[in-house]
């Protein structure tokens, strides 16, 4: 077996051999601790039926480790100067293709389809640029891809907030969006001592497993999150006000908005990290009928 890229030393001699720079715009940390590596693709449960999606391979510190154990990885890598030091570092997995392009203009489902035929099951795997995250989770989902998963490293406080509950402070929108989709958890944190350069912040690893279907029923997707959006917009208001201030139309319709509540046993004066995704789907069903947009 190759020796590990991700180690202190042979980071330094792979960066050092192609005088590369990091980019602190792209958010280039690279890990330099196998270990956090091989648990990450052991979280992620990956096997040689496993066709994986990497983002950022950097490296590729762990896209050797995925290559090891999956069937197949594709890795969409943004930054031109780091593809002739994938072309070295990943040489002996034949099972690796580097995709020189932005993740969030990829057409995934045509990757998968081309990639991943002959695969039983789909993940996606990647230690995310942290100035993309949110932008990057949100397609996987939104796209409705045929994933069996996500397993990510991500910034710590974004970990916290996915996988966050009702009435806490890390809950809000972004918590419904992934939740909506997923059963989110946390599996590990990250010490910013395992990275190059040191991030400012720790690091979590999250799960994210895609339900066979949205953990609620909605009759109008669009305007539930519409729903949820506007009722965090101003943390400090309450419901009513928020609904009224940030939904279109919410002034002039106040009167149809305390009714719905009203009617649907939900008090206006409660703020909206204290509703649960269920209670939030009783609203968008009950307002979808009543209010115009």
């Amino acid at each position: 077996m190759t020796k590990d890229i991700a180690t202190p030393i042979r980071t330094k001699a792979i960066l050092e051999k192609y005088g590369f720079s990091f980019k602190k715009s792209l958010g280039q940390n690279f890990l330099i601790e196998p270990n956090v590596l091989s648990r990450i693709v052991d979280h992620a449960e990956v096997t040689d039926k496993t066709g994986v999606i990497e983002i950022g391979p950097g490296i590729g510190a762990l896209t050797e480790q995925l290559a090891r154990r999956a069937k197949r990885v594709i890795a969409f890598e943004i930054d031109q100067r780091l593809l002739p030091i994938l072309n070295e570092t990943l040489e002996p997995y034949k099972n690796v293709t580097v995709i020189h392009q932005d993740v969030l203009e990829a057409n995934l489902s045509k990757a998968i389809e081309d990639s991943f035929h002959d695969c039983e099951e789909v993940m996606v795997v990647a230690n995310l640029p942290y100035y993309v995250t949110t932008p990057i989770i949100m397609k996987l989902l939104e796209e409705k891809l045929p994933l069996k998963g996500i397993v990510v490293m991500l910034q710590k406080e974004v970990a916290d907030r996915i996988s966050a509950v009702p009435s806490t402070k890390e809950y809000g929108s972004l918590s419904i969006a992934v939740q909506y989709y997923t059963e989110a958890k946390t599996v590990m944190t990250v010490p910013k001592t395992v990275f190059v350069p040191q991030p400012n912040v720790d690091s979590a690893i999250i799960r994210l497993l895609v339900r066979d279907k949205p953990i609620v029923e909605i009759e109008d997707e669009g305007f539930f999150f519409q729903i949820v959006r506007a009722s965090f917009a101003q943390r400090r208001k309450t419901l009513l006000n928020n609904l009224v201030h940030y939904l279109p139309n919410g002034k002039e319709q106040k009167g149809k908005i305390e009714e719905a509540l009203l009617e649907i046993g939900i008090d206006g004066k409660r703020r909206g990290e204290s509703l649960s995704i269920e209670e939030f789907a009783k609203l968008s069903d009950h307002l979808v009928k009543i209010v115009s947009r």
